[in-house]
């Protein structure tokens, strides 16, 4: 099948491809399901970058 002789390259090679389509999937179910929240932290974190880059 595809010209592929030995049966174990044959499964590598869909095993290749199947992983990827799993990721694919994974990550298009997956990608809102993080909280989306900005803690105090990450905002004195954003002001100290802010102003380091201003100084630079």
């Amino acid at each position: 099948m595809l010209g592929i002789d030995d049966p174990y390259v044959l499964m590598a090679y869909l095993g290749a491809i199947a992983m990827a389509l799993v990721g694919i999937l994974y990550g298009l179910i997956r990608r809102n399901a993080a909280r989306d929240e900005v803690t105090p932290e990450d905002r004195l974190w954003a002001l100290d970058e802010k102003k380091v880059d201003d100084e630079l």
